[in-house]
């Protein structure tokens, strides 16, 4: 398995769309590798996010704060995923949500002048980041969808089927968050009390 974090990066984004030597060595020279250590933020509100992140190693986690103070996880990331406030990453406005690490972690950023220039620059740089756009669009419907159709025992069961691997590194309030749930209410599913 190779671990060298642009081999891995290059293998990635090869899956997306075809790439000669020169167009790979176009794309992941705009990425800068940055360790995160766990509880470490790389983007709060009111700050704009600067970087799209694809995460090499570790988890990472989005939420945002009710009036209440109360953490809503709106995505998790892990290894071979992507991490951002797209909102605010997209439009260059202050973001609304904070993401951090759930563990120490070790990410490639590429800052949104650098994605502009790439997808001007070449017609498959373009596709890659549709293609990646169009998988988001459809996760998160189909996230909406299941969260107002499922039961909360359901949208559970459909997490842990889907992501066995990435299930026991999420910390429980998280993962309660992330499925519309509380702490007490995914225990007491988790123990096959419900």
């Amino acid at each position: 398995m190779n671990t060298d974090p642009y081999a891995i990066l290059q293998t990635h984004l090869q899956s997306r769309a075809p790439l000669t030597t020169e167009e790979c060595d176009m794309i992941i020279s705009r990425f800068r590798l940055k360790k995160v250590k766990r509880k470490q933020f790389i983007i709060q509100p009111e700050y704009v996010a600067k970087h799209r992140n694809y995460v090499v190693q570790g988890a990472l986690r989005a939420y945002v704060t009710d009036e209440n103070g109360i953490d809503n996880t709106i995505q998790f990331a892990v290894e071979d995923w992507w991490i951002t406030d797209y909102n605010s990453y997209i439009y260059q406005q202050p973001a609304t949500m904070f993401v951090t690490a759930i563990e120490d972690s070790l990410i490639l950023q590429l800052d949104f002048e650098s994605e502009k220039m790439l997808k001007a620059a070449n017609h498959k740089f373009e596709t890659i980041f549709r293609i990646m756009a169009e998988r988001t669009a459809a996760f998160q419907q189909r996230r909406i969808i299941s969260a107002l159709t499922r039961t909360a025992k359901e949208r559970y069961q459909d997490f842990a089927d889907r992501y066995p691997l990435v299930l026991n590194r999420l910390p429980q309030y998280a993962l309660a968050s992330y499925l519309g749930m509380s702490t007490e209410f995914l225990s007491k599913i988790r123990n096959n009390k419900v």
